[in-house]
């Protein structure tokens, strides 16, 4: 007698709700994706420069820099989802950008301007807490990007000087926000020293995608960008020495930080153009800065030496 076998109604293998819930995971992740957390070092490396003046270690300093930190982070968010905005379509076809969230589809522009007017919302709440004297930089790199994203990118030897401007922004909010003296040779370095890294990715773009994804481009040439790299590296080192001599607040220290640091500040200098100009590793200077083995190494012991001159500096005073 053969066994009877019932068959029922198909089971339904996949829960409603379930797919409802990987679909936002998946779209919250896209969103952090759009923000690029993986540049927000940049924002505490530059606005935190102030901490080189030990009579800005104090409380009330560095909780003004963390506010200085989060409305950087939050106005650079929003530079980074206009920008991908506007250029979704031409990064679609980029071999090095299809897979950004809004070119490869996984964002909708409609979903993106949402996201941006909660970053948006965040970044006035943060302004509203810190003095409106100090918050000008924010308004100028916003200001300074639109115009970019608009257009100005696409102007050679103009975008870079845009970008550098930007950096330049972060380091002037730091400064104000801790109240301390702005140094002009360290603010040069630090524009200068931007160049030269914005105009190594310029260099790798050159080789990898070329003036299709960056119209600006064609402006440019690889001896052109490589004797601009050597112009821009050899002003840092200038202006780098000339804030140690001049406006480093080491006290006695000067001398002795001019003799150590200098080696240091010139092999990293060194070191970037080996990799950019050697290994055409330009293309992403963060990824350069904290993962090449002799890059890190250098900036440690100069990070180090530094700390150590500037505490002996304030035991001084």
């Amino acid at each position: 007698m053969n066994p009877v076998i019932h068959t029922g109604p198909a089971v339904r293998t996949t829960d409603p709700q379930s797919t409802d819930a990987s679909r936002a995971g998946t779209l919250v992740g896209a969103l952090v994706r759009l923000a690029r957390p993986e540049q927000w070092p940049k924002n505490v490396l530059v606005v935190c420069v102030p901490l080189l003046d030990p009579l800005s270690w104090n409380g009330t300093a560095l909780a003004n820099l963390g506010g200085a930190i989060a409305a950087f982070t939050l106005a650079s968010t929003l530079v980074y989802v206009l920008n991908d905005l506007v250029d979704r379509r031409r990064d679609a076809h980029n071999p090095g950008r299809w897979h950004r969230p809004l070119a490869s589809g996984r964002v909708t522009p409609p979903a993106a301007v949402l996201f941006a007017a909660a970053v948006a919302v965040l970044l006035v709440g943060v302004l509203a807490l810190q003095a409106v004297t100090t918050v000008w930089p924010v308004a100028g790199y916003l200001l300074l990007n639109v115009a970019y994203s608009l257009g100005l990118k696409h102007v050679p030897l103009l975008d870079v000087f845009l970008v550098a401007t930007g950096f330049v922004l972060r380091l002037v909010y730091g400064y104000l926000a801790t109240g301390a003296t702005i140094p002009g040779w360290l603010l040069t370095a630090v524009f200068t020293l931007c160049l030269l890294l914005t105009l190594g990715k310029r260099r790798q773009e050159l080789h990898s995608t070329g003036v299709v994804h960056r119209p600006a481009l064609r402006g440019y040439t690889v001896p052109l960008v490589d004797q601009l790299m050597q112009l821009s590296a050899t002003l840092t080192a200038g202006c780098y020495l000339l804030y140690l001599r001049d406006e480093a607040p080491l006290g006695d220290y000067a001398s002795t930080a001019l003799i150590l640091l200098t080696p240091m500040a010139v092999f990293g200098l060194f070191r970037y153009l080996q990799l950019v100009l050697v290994h055409n590793a330009g293309g992403s200077p963060v990824r350069v800065l904290v993962r090449d083995p002799a890059l890190v190494t250098n900036t440690v012991l100069w990070a180090a030496l530094s700390g150590v001159l500037l505490l002996a500096a304030r035991g001084q005073w």
